[in-house]
């Protein structure tokens, strides 16, 4: 049978307070101690359920939240979708800015490739480096182009 609203409001808000005392830095000994749970396990056991809970609760937040955006973009787009196949440029560039939206909310576009080559597109060479020398590296990583091509040589 399942539990009543009673007990379950009981059970939301014990789950608050472990979760509470968890994030204050307490092991979940001291939390089953104050919150009457039946041991350590038991304790850690309800605050990772209430925390699995809370993602799942946020995970379909946000897939509703996507799938409203995509309504609406499917709207734009069939809005300016006439206008476009007669050859209007600008309705054209609509469409394909509405396209490029969608596939970026929806993860479908690919992610860019990074390489850093050496001379000639050749490996790396890396030796023991300071921290001043690992940070310039870094910087290259994070300034490359993509496709593998090098960044401007330092002068």
């Amino acid at each position: 049978m399942p539990a009543s609203k009673a007990q379950q409001a009981t059970t939301a808000h014990r789950r608050a307070q472990a979760i509470a005392l968890r994030l204050a830095g307490m092991d979940y000994q001291t939390i089953a101690e104050r919150l009457q749970y039946a041991d350590r396990g038991a304790a850690s056991k309800d605050v990772h359920r209430a925390l699995e809970s809370n993602l799942e609760a946020e995970s379909v937040a946000a897939a509703t939240l996507r799938e409203l955006e995509v309504q609406r973009l499917d709207r734009m787009q069939a809005a300016a979708w006439a206008k476009a196949a007669k050859g209007d440029l600008k309705a054209i560039e609509t469409v394909l800015k509405v396209i490029d939206r969608r596939a970026r909310l929806l993860g479908l576009d690919r992610p860019a490739r990074t390489e850093i080559t050496g001379a000639d597109g050749g490996p790396l060479q890396v030796e023991a480096v300071d921290l001043a020398e690992l940070e310039r590296l870094i910087t290259l990583t994070d300034t490359a182009t993509p496709g593998g091509a090098e960044p401007p040589k330092e002068t």
